[in-house]
C-alpha cells in the first residue's frame, strides 16, 4: 500500500452544499490527481488532503469551501492531530510502504514526523504534476 498526501489549495469549487474533499480543491495538483485516480476506489482510498482548516482528510470527506491560510502557528496545532490520525490509520490498515507528499514545505512539516519510517517522496511545488506523475508511474498507478 502507498499513501499520497496533497496540500489543499486556495482555489476551491464554489458550492453551498458539502462536496467530497477531492472534488472541492481546484488548485495545485488536485485536479490532475482527481482525473487520474478519482474514479478508482482502491487508489482513491490511498489519497489524503492536508487542509489548513480541517487537518488531514480523506478524499471522500464532505467539506464546504473555506478561506484559511496555513500559518506556522496553525501548522504546529495540526502536527499532533495529524500524527494521531495517521497512527490510527496505520494501526487499522497497516503502515504504507511508500508515501508521496506534494505540498509546500510548511504543509510537509505537519506530516513529516509520522512518515519518517516510510520511504518518502517530497515534492515542494504543489503544481508540479510532471514530477508527481512520474512518482505515481513508478508505483504503477494508472
Amino acid at each position: 500500500m502507498n499513501l499520497v498526501i496533497v496540500g489543499c489549495s486556495s482555489r476551491k469549487k464554489f458550492t453551498t452544499v458539502p462536496v467530497p474533499a477531492l472534488d472541492l480543491y481546484e488548485g495545485g495538483c488536485v485536479p490532475h490527481l482527481r482525473r487520474r485516480v478519482g474514479h478508482l476506489r482502491a487508489l482513491r482510498s490511498q489519497v489524503r488532503i492536508l487542509s489548513a482548516e480541517y487537518g488531514l482528510v480523506s478524499p471522500d470527506r464532505l467539506l464546504l469551501p473555506y478561506d484559511r491560510r496555513l500559518t506556522s502557528d496553525r501548522a504546529r496545532e495540526l502536527c499532533p492531530i495529524t500524527a494521531a490520525v495517521l497512527e490510527e490509520e496505520f494501526e487499522r490498515n497497516g503502515r504504507p510502504v511508500r508515501a508521496l507528499v506534494v505540498a509546500e514545505p510548511l504543509y510537509q512539516s505537519i506530516v513529516h514526523a509520522p512518515l519518517r519510517e516510510i520511504r518518502l517522496h517530497l515534492i515542494d511545488d504543489p503544481r508540479d504534476w510532471a514530477t508527481t506523475s512520474k512518482v505515481l508511474d513508478s508505483w504503477n498507478w494508472p
